[in-house]
């Protein structure tokens, strides 16, 4: 019965496949008992995958999607390693490996930390970023040499940190020299995004990887540090007062189409804020043709900046100020600054500021009726 069972097993033929039924396996060593492998083993090589053959831990031959029977001629590199001149006998040792050469779609990225950039508008500010990257092997022999090595099962997991670092890293750099405003940004997410894979391109390709896909989701600022940007933003801006006003004045309007009634919360104060900032617009000219006394410049007007409600406001001028502390929108405690004040401080300690919160001293009585 032994010598029957021998006889049968030896006239079976060879099949050395791999059926990938997982989603995220890049490279799969076949298993088989001391890596014997019979002389005339028939090969197959499925769409989307690429087998490696290694030879004592040395790289050798390397087959593309087909049907293969293994022979000197097939394997003229494991020949050479081997000493083959005429042929082999069976059963000789190696290890054979898949790699998966499909695309490997929807992984995800995302900057662990906010990253600061420069900005031409509003100076250092800390941005946080999300997207998703499409990856394929192209060069197996290189992925199972630099990456994979002899890792019988190597899946994504394995690398996605790897490259997640990578991509983070060269997606700040690309941020950086794109040169793309932080205003823009959203409109400019496909041209950041080919900027970035292009980028990407050329450190995948060292890993035997390529990326065909790069996608930003979203670029946003950490709400912990929204309000400390906020004050910033202000502060880094007093150097461009017609944008800053442009920017304060499409705010204004803005949150005017968002409480149509203007009825409620702040929708008064912020129809006031919008207001004054046109009215310091029309004065500077900004509108082309408004600005009179052409040819003389217009005395330097005092610029406040206060926080009210909790949030940096302004810039305004003494008489828009005059107003809101009849409103009681800024009290003698509000803060406030000024461009040349080293740091804010209270309005009543503001010497230009002080004298309005003292209440006008009333007319003398006139005289009682001559008799």
């Amino acid at each position: 019965m032994g010598k029957l069972w021998d006889k049968l097993k030896g006239e079976l033929i060879d099949i050395i496949e791999w059926i990938d039924q997982t989603n995220d396996t890049l490279a799969h060593r076949f298993e088989r008992y001391g890596n014997e492998i019979k002389n005339g083993a028939k090969l197959i090589v499925r769409e989307s995958q690429v087998a490696v053959f290694i030879n004592e831990g040395e790289l050798a031959d390397v087959f593309p999607p087909g049907t293969y029977t293994l022979e000197t001629k097939n394997l003229p590199i494991l020949s050479t390693l081997k000493g083959w001149k005429y042929g082999f006998n069976s059963p000789f040792k190696a290890e054979v490996y898949f790699v998966s050469t499909r695309l490997f779609k929807e992984m995800k990225w995302g900057t662990p930390n906010v990253f600061y950039v420069r900005d031409q508008d509003f100076g250092r500010v800390s941005l946080r970023a999300f997207g998703t990257y499409t990856f394929k092997v192209t060069d197996a022999a290189k992925f199972i040499k630099d990456v994979s090595g002899t890792d019988g099962q190597f899946t994504t997991d394995e690398v996605i940190g790897e490259l997640r670092s990578i991509i983070v890293t060269r997606f700040i750099s690309a941020v950086g020299e794109s040169g793309i405003s932080l205003l823009d940004f959203a409109s400019n997410y496909k041209k950041l995004s080919e900027f970035c894979e292009k980028k990407l391109q050329e450190e995948f390709v060292t890993y035997g990887l390529e990326i065909t896909k790069f996608l930003i989701n979203s670029i946003n600022l950490p709400e912990e540090l929204q309000k400390k940007l906020d004050m910033g933003t202000g502060m880094n801006m007093i150097g461009d007062m017609n944008k800053y006003q442009q920017m304060k004045m499409a705010d204004s309007m803005e949150a005017a189409a968002n409480n149509p009634g203007g009825g409620g919360g702040g929708g008064g104060m912020e129809n006031m804020f919008g207001m004054a900032i046109m009215g310091q617009m029309m004065q500077g000219g900004m509108f082309g043709g408004q600005q009179h006394n052409q040819g003389v410049p217009p005395p330097p007007m005092v610029q406040f900046f206060a926080v009210v409600n909790g949030q940096q406001q302004g810039p305004f001028n003494l008489q828009q100020l005059q107003q809101m502390i009849g409103q009681k929108a800024i009290t003698p405690e509000t803060m406030v600054w000024k461009q040349g004040m080293p740091n804010w401080a209270n309005a009543k300690a503001v010497p230009e500021l002080a004298g309005l919160f003292m209440p006008a001293a009333p007319p003398p009585p006139p005289p009682p009726p001559m008799q």
